[in-house]
């Protein structure tokens, strides 16, 4: 496809729909309440394309709204929907519960938006059956909905075995009560993994992943995407990127190369997940407008990546790959079996580091055993240095963690 003809690059983008559409729109829609929406009304705004959702019969927008960080903003509810964006993602534990009552009292106010809506959430801290069922009432009351569309019955999934023969029958019980449509897990290390055996199993219905521009020339990685792909496993990925620092000149160097075609680096970073059509949905945190507008245009904008700009990512993953841990957790509980724990310590950080949310990440940080958070700094970490693919600073990371999160 020709770039220069049907690009919808940013500028243009926010130039075209920024001051005399998106703006009168969202002021028509938010103004008088927050909380409404236009009923029966053709959309004034492009709406983002869908895909398919594994074998389930079900389309998403290809892009997610992450509500990770959501409090109670109605705002940003009702502009995710202006652009068709219908595919909301929240858990239990997501901003200590409010993520979620905050959609709650959308839907308490837009109860006839529900149908329209695929909502995905989150059984956050659940260690056995008893704990899922709980956190699964909690999320329908608290969102003001019968139901579930994708339940992820383990949030973190650390390995496979957590899939018990329990869980499954409960999964069951909780479909043919009309509680949830489908049922799956998200992960954040030993992605690969977890795929491909879920992807044997037959029961799982969706997987949230990590996934990203980092990763998608990973061999294993590709190799368990396309397992999950042939069995009808939906895949949506997260992770796409971190939040936009200008700390080094890569940074600085990635952003120059994209600013000339006319889009942000997050923009090509979502772009390089979704060429991948194995992939239903992004899921981004987005707590701006803003941030919202800028996302739908990455989607929208038809452009595929030219190979300069996949090789400027490729040189970007491997000039800060110390800088980024790729959740091959199996490699560093091998190499330091006193502290399983050495990749969640990791993601605690980023949440704190990289996105600036300082709550989430001494709420994953808390989640670790009490007993390996007292001994992190105890620990010989030389092992796990030297065989990270990443070349991470393990030892010196652990220290910034137990400093900034203790």
């Amino acid at each position: 496809m020709n770039g220069n003809n049907h690009r919808v690059n940013r500028r243009r983008f926010l130039k075209s729909v920024g001051a005399t559409g998106f703006g009168c729109v969202l002021a028509r829609s938010v103004s008088a309440d927050p909380n409404a929406v236009a009923k029966d009304r053709q959309p004034e705004l492009p709406q983002l394309p869908r895909r398919k959702f594994g074998k389930t019969g079900e389309d998403v927008s290809a892009l997610s709204l992450g509500a990770i960080q959501l409090v109670d903003n109605q705002v940003i509810l009702v502009s995710s929907l202006k652009w068709g964006m219908t595919y909301w993602d929240t858990a239990y534990g997501y901003t200590g519960g409010n993520s979620e009552q905050c959609i709650g009292k959308f839907l308490e106010k837009n109860p006839e938006v529900r149908k329209k809506l695929f909502v995905a959430t989150k059984a956050s801290g659940a260690y056995n059956v008893e704990d899922v069922e709980d956190r699964l009432q909690t999320s329908l009351k608290r969102m003001n909905t019968d139901y579930i569309d994708v339940f992820y019955g383990v949030h973190v999934l650390n390995d496979i075995s957590q899939l018990t023969d329990d869980l499954k029958s409960w999964a069951e019980s909780a479909k043919k009560r009309g509680l949830i449509k489908y049922f799956g897990f998200s992960t954040h290390k030993n992605m690969e993994r977890s795929l491909y055996e879920a992807s044997k199993m037959g029961w799982i219905d969706a997987i949230l992943t990590t996934y990203n521009f980092r990763l998608t020339k990973d061999a294993e990685m590709k190799k368990a995407i396309d397992a999950c792909h042939k069995a009808g496993v939906a895949l949506t990925a997260m992770k796409t990127q971190k939040s936009v620092t200008v700390d080094t000149d890569e940074d600085k160097k990635l952003m120059a190369h994209f600013s000339e075609k006319g889009f942000t680096e997050g923009q090509a970073k979502i772009k390089a997940v979704l060429e991948d059509e194995r992939i239903s949905a992004v899921t981004v945190g987005m707590n701006s407008v803003s941030l919202i507008t800028e996302n739908v245009a990455a989607v929208l904008d038809e452009t595929k990546l030219s190979q300069q700009d996949k090789l400027a990512l490729e040189q970007y993953a491997q000039a800060t790959c110390s800088g980024y841990c790729a959740g091959c957790a199996e490699i560093c509980d091998e190499a330091v079996p006193q502290a399983p724990y050495v990749s969640d310590v990791m993601r605690s950080l980023m949440y704190h580091n990289n996105y600036g949310d300082n709550h989430l990440a001494r709420q994953s940080f808390a989640e670790i055993p009490a007993e390996t958070r007292a001994n992190l700094l105890k620990v010989d970490y030389s092992a796990a240095e030297a065989r990270c693919p990443q070349k991470m600073p393990i030892a010196r990371l652990m220290r910034e963690a137990v400093a900034k999160l203790a």
